[in-house]
C-alpha cells in the first residue's frame, strides 16, 4: 500500500504534475463546446439543405456538395482529418492549435448531426407542410417556424449522443501535439515512466464526465416523453 501511494505521490503530486491533466481536461472542453456549435450549425444548414432538395427537387447544386461532405467526413477517420486541417491545409500558417481541433472535430461532427436532423426533418408529416401553406407561410417560414422545432424535440437526445461521442473523439487531439487530457496523461507518463496511473486517471476523467452528461440525456429523455404523453 506505501508503495502505491508513493507512486501515487510521484505520479501526480511531485512538480505539481496534476495540472498537466487540469490544463489538459480545460483544454479538451474547450475544444469540444466549440465543436459542438460548429457542427450543430453545419450539421443544420447541411440538413435542411439536403431535406428541401428530398421534398422539393430544389438546390441539386447545394446538395451535390452536401452529399460528397458526408461521403468524405463519414467515410474518412477523424485522425486523418485532423491531420490534414493542420499539417495540409494550414501546413504554411502558424496557426492556434485548439482552433484547428475546433475545426476539425466541428467538421466532422456537422456530417453526423446533418444526418441525425435530416432524418427528424423527413419524419415529420408532409400535412405540416400544407398546414403552414394554409396559414400562409412559405416554404422557408414553414420549414424554420414548423418543422425544424418539431424536427430538434424529435432527435434531441440523438444529438446529445452526438456531443458524447464528440467529447471521446477529442482525445486524438494530441497527434497534434495539442495538449489535451489524453495527452496531458502521455506527458506525465513519459516523465515518471509510470503509465498505469496516469492513464487511468485519464479514463476515470472521461468516464465522469460521460455518466454525468449521459445522466443527463437520460432526463432530457424522459422528461421529452411525459411532455409528448401530456
Amino acid at each position: 500500500m506505501e508503495d502505491f501511494f508513493e507512486k501515487l505521490h510521484d505520479t501526480f503530486i511531485v512538480d505539481d504534475r496534476w495540472k498537466y491533466l487540469t490544463n489538459g481536461l480545460k483544454t479538451t472542453l474547450i475544444i469540444t463546446f466549440f465543436a459542438v456549435i460548429l457542427g450543430m450549425a453545419l450539421g443544420f444548414f447541411v440538413a435542411v439543405i439536403r431535406a428541401t432538395h428530398d421534398k422539393t427537387g430544389r438546390l441539386k447544386v447545394l446538395n451535390f456538395i452536401s452529399k460528397m461532405y458526408l461521403t468524405v467526413i463519414r467515410g474518412t477517420p477523424v485522425m486523418v482529418q485532423l491531420l490534414i486541417i493542420y499539417y495540409v491545409i494550414f501546413a504554411s500558417v502558424r496557426i492556434d492549435k485548439t482552433f484547428v481541433g475546433i475545426l476539425a472535430f466541428g467538421i466532422n461532427s456537422g456530417a453526423y448531426v446533418a444526418e441525425i436532423v435530416r432524418s427528424g426533418i423527413m419524419s415529420i408529416d408532409s400535412g405540416q407542410f400544407e398546414a403552414g401553406a394554409s396559414l400562409g407561410l412559405d416554404y422557408t417560414k414553414t420549414m424554420i417556424y414548423i418543422i425544424i422545432p418539431q424536427a430538434f424535440k424529435n432527435v434531441l437526445p440523438a444529438l446529445a449522443n452526438e456531443c458524447i461521442v464528440l467529447l471521446k473523439e477529442t482525445s486524438v487531439a494530441g497527434y497534434i501535439a495539442l495538449e489535451d487530457l489524453t495527452k496531458g496523461g502521455d506527458i506525465i507518463r513519459s516523465v515518471t515512466y509510470e503509465a498505469f496511473l496516469p492513464l487511468i486517471a485519464v479514463a476515470l476523467i472521461y468516464l465522469v464526465i460521460v455518466v454525468g452528461l449521459s445522466s443527463l440525456v437520460g432526463r432530457l429523455e424522459r422528461r421529452l416523453k411525459k411532455s409528448d404523453r401530456g
